[in-house]
């Protein structure tokens, strides 16, 4: 059923925040939504998924995906603290945020969400700043990448940054790249 499905998985995107580890479920990059919001293709269509069978129909993008998903974990995870329970939960004021937001993270926190994961690349920046690391570490690159500069994928409005690559292939040494 697709209630219980959105419901098990708000609860376990919830773990981090009930546990006092971080207080937003975007911040826990082992979290399917921490992945998915980093920009993890996987955890996406599995959020879709999660999303589609609870029969909440967003407009196909991720954005709206994620837009539904994150209002219903602060929906599922808007219980105050009680004395004596040592449960966390979001604030009314935190929930109301959100909702009002729509579920959409801002460019900050879509940005803040990517960099930390360095899902998409090892230099972040300008296209002319990228394109000057690339020639200077051209050797790391195949012979028939023409440039270095790839936009950011994620749903957010980037404003012109770039990445180069993906750090999890080789790290680029940026020193004096200005």
């Amino acid at each position: 059923d697709g209630l219980a499905l959105t419901t098990m998985s708000a609860y376990i995107d919830l773990n981090p925040v009930r546990a006092s580890m971080v207080q937003d479920p975007k911040e826990y990059r082992w979290s399917g939504y921490g992945e998915a919001v980093g920009g993890n293709s996987k955890a996406r269509e599995g959020l879709s998924v999660v999303i589609n069978r609870a029969g909440v129909k967003p407009e196909g993008s991720w954005k709206s995906v994620a837009a539904r998903y994150r209002q219903h974990i602060y929906l599922q995870g808007g219980a105050e603290p009680e004395a004596g329970n040592e449960t966390k939960g979001f604030g009314k004021g935190q929930v109301k945020a959100v909702l009002e937001a729509g579920g959409e993270l801002t460019r900050e926190e879509m940005l803040r969400c990517r960099v930390r994961y360095f899902a998409d690349g090892a230099v972040l920046g300008s296209r002319s700043f990228v394109e000057k690391v690339f020639e200077k570490n051209r050797k790391l690159f195949g012979k028939r990448r023409q440039e270095g500069s790839r936009p950011m994928r994620g749903g957010a409005q980037w404003g012109g940054l770039v990445t180069a690559r993906a750090l999890r292939l080789q790290a680029i040494t940026v020193s004096g790249a200005s």
